[in-house]
């Protein structure tokens, strides 16, 4: 049986929803890595700035990167349904748990390094009210100096840019078997 035909048992009607289910979470994968390796490739350039051309350049990351953040979190509950609808113990299934639980990673890195950090970056940027509360959460250690501050932040992007490269690649897996 190939990829794009119905398992036994299954309409053609929810094969084709699977495919589309598939096709949706490698491309929010895709977009949630994408974020993530921006930030990666962007650390040499960014360690040969000062502190008043990193702070500069800082801010201008948030508007973009926190609207296309939404995928993030499609990506988690498209791999969940994804999951759900996969055959328990195939090796798809495995992938795909793999996969889920890297794009968890990824969350958790942001929640417990990134975020408390962005607080940090932009104290002195006019936010509206939706992007204040967002960005309080968590809250930023007490000021240290700027460099430790800069490599916390780049080695979370690291970090997360690790995690969902390898989510991205297990699904992709999973969805060529």
């Amino acid at each position: 049986m190939g990829p794009s035909e119905p398992a036994a048992g299954q309409g053609v009607g929810k094969a084709a929803m699977h495919i589309a289910l598939e096709v949706l979470a490698v491309m929010l994968a895709a977009v949630t890595m994408s974020l993530a390796l921006a930030h990666a490739l962007e650390l040499p350039g960014k360690l040969r700035l000062s502190k008043e051309e990193y702070l500069a350049v800082q801010a201008i990351y948030y508007p973009g990167f926190t609207i296309a953040g939404i995928a993030e979190v499609g990506s988690i509950i498209a791999a969940l349904s994804l999951l759900i609808r996969t055959p328990q113990l195939s090796w798809q299934f495995w992938l795909v748990l793999a996969a889920f639980a890297s794009l968890v990673a990824v969350q958790v890195i942001f929640w417990t390094l990134t975020q408390p950090l962005n607080e940090y970056w932009l104290q002195n940027t006019e936010l509206s009210r939706s992007a204040t509360r967002f960005f309080e959460a968590g809250r930023a250690p007490a000021a240290a100096d700027w460099t430790v501050m800069r490599d916390r932040w780049e080695r979370s992007h690291v970090l997360r840019a690790i995690a969902s490269v390898l989510a991205l690649v297990l699904l992709t897996t999973a969805v060529a078997l």
